[in-house]
């Protein structure tokens, strides 16, 4: 569907204007410029739900789709479009930003920012990284999708060392190396696929243009040694690996999410790096289908060490939040393990896990920022008893713990058990592995809520200094929309999932994969028990 409004930019483009506009404010404004960014946002989340409502599952695969020339002379242009994987986590994104601009109301104030403007470039920042988001997941042209696949990493970078914590710069330091390198090594396999497209009769010259190669890919025309190939797919996944990230290159997600504010780490776990996992999706398996299943067990088997890892770590923390962090390291690898499983199952639950993963990390981790923020502390030892004195505050902590485990009946637990039978259809001994993170999951979730919110009240919490109330008003408009979600997503996932399963149907027919024939047991000889 070609549309002669165009829908995408203007999704893009609000943010974008909209921070440059939120910045310029006189510092005097504060007030205004957190109004204004909250209202920014509210109109994107509401142009969001017109294009999901707008957008037909049973139609063309990329729908609003909008495509202009840029530079020609590099066979790149401006090419927008939108699938059913996309348009998950553009909602997602719309969703969320919102509520992290309320949750981080107070974040900025007392810093000296950016030439005196703390809150206006903390709100600017944030609106600029939701910008760079929309455009990575509609951009149909890979040179285009790999420029803001960059770009957002400025803005993040100054959203966690200019306010964050007492270590933020090193954190953003170590943030933004790691994903430049990653992203250093995918702009060499950029530039390696233009020159094998240039050099191959199925292109009239160099080309960018994502949907002509998978077409080419798909139909056979584009042959090119498998060597080369393999390479290719290889600098692509590892720039997506680092942001996802994938174990062994989730040493910068840690310090990262401690040191940044509540609300930047979950622009950063729950928004930005869902752009790794997406591009594994649309372009790892889309661009190189040979290259990906040649590499597929390897993947799979880094997947599960990441899942056992994140959540055998979690346990041992004494840090909330960093505890908190691991988890996420522990549920990328469940969302990267169905995608590579390539099932129907496993992809769709690891799209769906992508939008349940960041409504359950969003509330756990604002939940808990909003705790520490009261006490002062991040350490578990330092709490105890809480639920008698902020019952709200330990019962939406638990709802949202609850989530994150995957408990039956919350959002998490469709897109971690499609993944699970995805995975078991192609790889049984695996699956069994990951299961074993339910358990697991089970023990770091229950065992923090045990210790900091049952029990009694921590000495520490008498005192009016360091007193422990519950939820205000302003955080419950935060909390309440969140809860609610992993509540609706858990009992009736069907509108997502009628969204997400044809493009993931599309994407196997793309690379030639179907789903394993189930294993029948044979009828056991008559007379025999």
């Amino acid at each position: 569907m070609v549309t002669t409004i165009p829908w995408l930019t203007v999704l893009w483009a609000v943010p974008m204007v909209g921070a440059a506009v939120v910045i310029l404010l006189p510092a005097a404004q504060q007030v205004l410029a957190k109004w204004l960014a909250l209202a920014i946002s509210v109109a994107v989340l509401i142009l969001a739900v017109g294009l999901a409502v707008g957008f037909d599952p049973a139609g063309e695969q990329y729908q609003y789709v909008e495509s202009r020339e840029w530079i020609p002379s590099f066979g790149t242009g401006y090419i927008l479009g939108i699938d059913g994987i996309a348009l998950a986590l553009v909602v997602l994104t719309a969703v969320l930003v919102p509520l992290l601009i309320v949750a981080g109301w107070n974040d900025a104030a007392g810093r000296s920012g950016l030439a005196g403007r703390s809150v206006g470039a903390y709100l600017a920042l944030t609106l600029a990284v939701e910008g760079m988001v929309f455009m990575s997941l509609v951009a149909l042209d890979i040179l285009l999708f790999y420029v803001f696949f960059e770009a957002m990493l400025i803005p993040m970078y100054f959203l966690i060392g200019g306010f964050g914590g007492e270590n933020r710069s090193k954190a953003a330091v170590k943030f933004l190396l790691y994903n430049l390198f990653g992203g250093l090594v995918m702009l060499a396999a950029v530039i390696g696929l233009y020159v094998v497209t240039a050099g191959s009769d199925a292109f009239a010259s160099g080309t960018f243009d994502f949907r002509e190669i998978v077409a080419a890919v798909s139909s056979g025309a584009f042959v090119v040694e498998p060597a080369v190939l393999n390479l290719l797919f290889a600098g692509f996944m590892f720039a997506f690996a680092v942001k996802a990230p994938l174990w062994p290159f989730h040493r910068w997600l840690p310090d990262a999410a401690v040191e940044a504010t509540p609300a930047s780490a979950v622009l950063m776990m729950a928004i930005m790096d869902k752009v790794g996992t997406f591009g594994m999706l649309r372009y790892c398996l889309q661009l190189f289908p040979d290259a990906s299943t040649y590499f597929r067990p390897l993947i799979v088997t880094l997947a599960v060490i990441g899942i056992v890892y994140g959540a055998v770590l979690a346990i041992g923390q004494t840090d909330v939040m960093r505890l908190i962090a691991y988890t996420s390291i522990s549920h990328f690898g469940f969302i990267i393990l169905g995608i590579f499983a390539m099932t129907s199952q496993g992809q769709s639950g690891s799209t769906l896990y992508m939008v349940n993963h960041g409504i359950s990390t969003a509330a756990l981790f604002l939940i808990a920022g909003f705790l520490v923020s009261r006490r002062g502390s991040r350490l578990i030892d330092a709490y105890g008893g809480v639920q008698k004195v902020a019952p709200v505050l330990a019962g939406t902590f638990l709802v949202a713990g609850l989530a994150t485990l995957s408990l039956p009946g919350l959002a998490p637990f469709i897109s971690e058990f499609l993944v699970l039978i995805g995975t078991f259809t192609r790889y049984p001994v695996v699956a069994v592995f990951a299961a074993t993170a339910l358990v697991l999951s089970a023990v770091y979730i229950l065992w923090m809520y045990q210790r900091m919110m049952t029990g009694p009240l921590h000495e520490g919490l008498v005192d009016d200094e360091h007193k422990v109330r519950d939820l205000v008003p302003r955080e419950l408009v935060v909390v309440a929309p969140l809860i609610a979600l992993l509540l609706v997503l858990g009992i009736y996932p069907k509108p997502a999932l009628d969204v997400i399963n044809p493009a993931v149907e599309h994407t196997l027919t793309t690379i030639g994969q179907t789903d394993p024939p189930p294993q029948v047991v044979p009828k056991m000889a008559e007379g025999v028990r």
